[in-house]
């Protein structure tokens, strides 16, 4: 049986989204900027695919960009808010993706911004009595904090930390790469200033992603050559990309009460298996709580062992997809970033499980029984 579980890593392209994106493959190849009528079309259609976006997220068009994806539109948000508004302070956490920690290092490097670490609990989640503590030291600051953790599922209050930031005045940047698709996004609600979304993470193709940026906060041009998405990045976009994005997030939409349903309970199926089969077992950050983390994400913490080491292999030769962390740092030397932070001395075996709405239990049952199996002590 081949199985896979490393939907946090990438999820398979929904054929519906495959069925919207041929024509403009195969048939509708015209330039958008092209003012004839193979261009005029393909512009419509573009537009069109940006209307749907911004009406599923209670947006106006013009604050949604397309990207090639949530690194691009993370970098290019963190970039540009510090240099359009004159930014001088960011408040991050130690456990972000890179595509922020390592944007937000390097301008510190270059001496563009300085950098302050909001306290994590022992579970990972924001302290949001120090974020509010850093919030009155340095108002008007960058805050970027993700919606949900990729490697350990954390939730943030995304609708109160954004209340907290607008009430002193700081830039609030989430990448929410992780939930986009997967909970309803209401920016008339969340008090957000930019966040950075990637369709390959909600059933979409890879390559493309978008950006929301609130008029109120709008950043400047971050890539330069042509007045492509209101002028604010150059180039042709990725017209059968944002096609496929904007129709993969409105299935997702359109289903998400059912595939949150059955995600849940594959979740909930695997935890209590591996409770029951696997002495020891734990589970890192809160991604045991099925209200409190992301439900596509279940991170679990073996007991030590020498076998540790080659866990991902072992489950790879019985077929089974899975991660040891995120997925963007695979083949690194180097640990999980975020499991270091907040189990610095742990020697405990992690495996990332994700799922998505075509998993099966049948699956999960195998996935379990396998990895017991990798685990048991011999006699």
């Amino acid at each position: 049986m081949r199985v896979y579980l490393d939907n946090a890593a990438t999820t398979p392209l929904d054929l519906e989204v495959f069925e919207a994106m041929k024509p403009f493959m195969l048939n509708d190849f015209g330039n958008p900027s092209s003012t004839h009528s193979h261009g005029r079309a393909v512009r419509a259609a573009l537009e069109q695919a940006r209307k749907k976006v911004a009406e599923l997220l209670t947006c106006t068009p013009g604050e949604i960009i397309f990207t090639s994806g949530g690194t691009e539109a993370d970098n290019a948000i963190i970039r540009s808010a510090v240099q359009t508004f004159g930014i001088r302070h960011a408040i991050s956490s130690p456990i972000e993706h890179h595509a922020v920690t390592h944007t937000l290092e390097s301008m510190e490097k270059f001496g563009l911004l300085e950098q302050h670490a909001v306290r994590l609990d022992a579970r990972g989640h924001v302290d949001l009595a120090h974020l509010e503590e850093l919030l009155i030291r340095y108002p008007n600051a960058l805050v970027s904090l993700m919606h949900a953790n990729n490697e350990i599922g954390n939730l943030l209050p995304l609708a109160e930390v954004g209340e907290l930031c607008a009430r002193h005045r700081a830039f609030f940047h989430s990448d929410t790469v992780q939930t986009m698709g997967h909970y309803r996004h209401d920016l008339q609600v969340q008090q957000v200033c930019g966040l950075a979304a990637a369709a390959h993470k909600f059933h979409g193709p890879k390559g493309v992603g978008f950006m929301y940026i609130r008029k109120d906060r709008k950043i400047g041009q971050f890539m330069y050559g042509g007045a492509q998405e209101r002028n604010m990045r150059g180039g042709t976009e990725n017209v059968y990309g944002i096609i496929g994005m904007a129709k993969a997030l409105e299935i997702a939409y359109r289903d998400m009460a059912e595939h949150e349903r059955h995600i849940k309970g594959l979740k909930a199926r695997m935890m209590e298996q591996l409770c029951a089969q696997i002495p020891g077992i734990q589970f890192h950050g809160d991604s045991a709580n099925l209200e409190r983390s992301l439900y596509t994400v279940l991170n679990v913490s073996l007991p030590e062992s020498d076998e540790n080491d080659m866990l991902l292999f072992s489950l790879d030769l019985q077929g089974i997809s899975a991660s040891g962390g995120s997925a963007c740092s695979s083949g690194a030397t180097t640990g999980s970033h975020v499991l270091g932070a907040l189990y610095p001395a742990s020697k405990r075996g992690a495996v990332r499980f994700s799922f998505s709405k075509y998993n099966t239990a049948a699956e999960i049952d195998y996935a379990v029984e396998k990895l017991a199996e990798i685990c048991r002590v011999p006699a």
